[in-house]
């Protein structure tokens, strides 16, 4: 199975194995010999991470900056092994997520309390703490050079209020985490790619969310590279498809405002629902059953992010 995907301007998505094939990607920005690596994943794709490294020649002293779009983990559970294995590279983070990558104890708190004690445990194992001084907080519009290569920092509120993008300089392309939705290559159909948006617990805006697509949108990139999956093009149609089914998804938790005990589950059933239509108007290469299997930890985190928000 080929785990390394290049695309041009020195970019390559490695798939992490998290979650399963072609689910969470960790990207490279290759410049001149020096590397930025953006999101982690979680400490148990560590390994594959170096191991697809050294298939492209690239030792672990060239990595300079060790960059997370946001704190998740599965974006942010292997930093701190990362920095173990990269002995001259900096940790780049949001401001309001430094503090949990130094001491990672409340995040993981956090994260137990959406999973559970033992689901969390299995998911990502022992957090380690990144010393402070080796972290960088990328403040809204600052930049860093990779080897003169320019990367901006842009701060991108909706998903989490810890969340950033990432444009590069060469390429004109952006890194987007979660805040740009998810695009699961399973679903391409026809060379043609689909969009869906996430807005799992606990810091979801809509509102915010909105701002931040358009704000992406602005630069007219002719790429972007989504933690899940890899590298999107159509922007301006993905675009307006995201903004359509944000609004949807709200409609959905809406219109579930007056229930009580049982409105996670009625939230998440709307969703089924609306995906279910959705893969049907757009001609996804999933349908049905198959499709709701492979979104189904998606459609959980997306109706408890919804329930919570309605309480916000």
């Amino acid at each position: 199975m080929e785990f390394l995907t290049s695309y041009d301007h020195g970019i390559h998505a490695i798939d992490s194995g998290y979650g399963g094939e072609r689910f969470d990607a960790i990207h490279l920005i290759v410049e001149q010999g020096r590397v930025a690596v953006i999101d982690t994943a979680t400490n148990a794709c560590i390994p594959r991470l170096l191991a697809q490294m050294e298939t492209l020649g690239i030792a672990r002293e060239q990595v300079d900056y060790v960059i997370l779009t946001h704190i998740h983990l599965d974006h942010a559970g292997g930093a701190g092994q990362a920095m173990a294995a990269f002995p001259s590279a900096q940790l780049v983070v949001h401001p309001r997520g430094s503090r949990h990558m130094a001491d990672p104890g409340k995040l993981f708190a956090a994260v137990q309390e959406v999973y559970g004690e033992e689901e969390a445990d299995r998911l990502y194992g022992e957090l380690l703490p990144v010393a402070a001084g080796r972290i960088i907080e990328a403040a809204h519009g600052s930049t860093l050079s990779l080897a003169g290569r320019e990367l901006l920092f842009l701060d991108a509120p909706g998903h989490a209020k810890h969340h950033m993008v990432i444009r590069d300089s060469r390429s004109g392309h952006f890194f987007t985490g979660d805040t740009f939705g998810l695009s699961y290559r399973h679903f391409d159909a026809g060379g043609r790619q689909f969009i869906i948006p996430t807005t799992s617990p606990s810091q979801f805006d809509a509102a915010a969310l909105h701002r931040t697509v358009d704000m992406i949108a602005g630069y007219h990139p002719t790429a972007l590279y989504l933690t899940h999956y890899a590298q999107v093009v159509d922007v301006p149609r993905l675009t307006a498809d995201l903004h359509r089914l944000i609004d949807a998804h709200v409609a959905v938790a809406e219109h579930c405002r007056p229930l009580g005990e049982e409105r996670q589950e009625r939230i998440r059933a709307g969703l089924v629902e609306l995906f279910l239509r959705e893969a049907a108007n757009q001609g996804w290469a999933l349908q049905g059953e198959p499709m709701l299997k492979f979104l189904a930890m998606d459609i959980d985190l997306n109706a408890q992010g919804l329930d919570i928000w309605l309480d916000s």
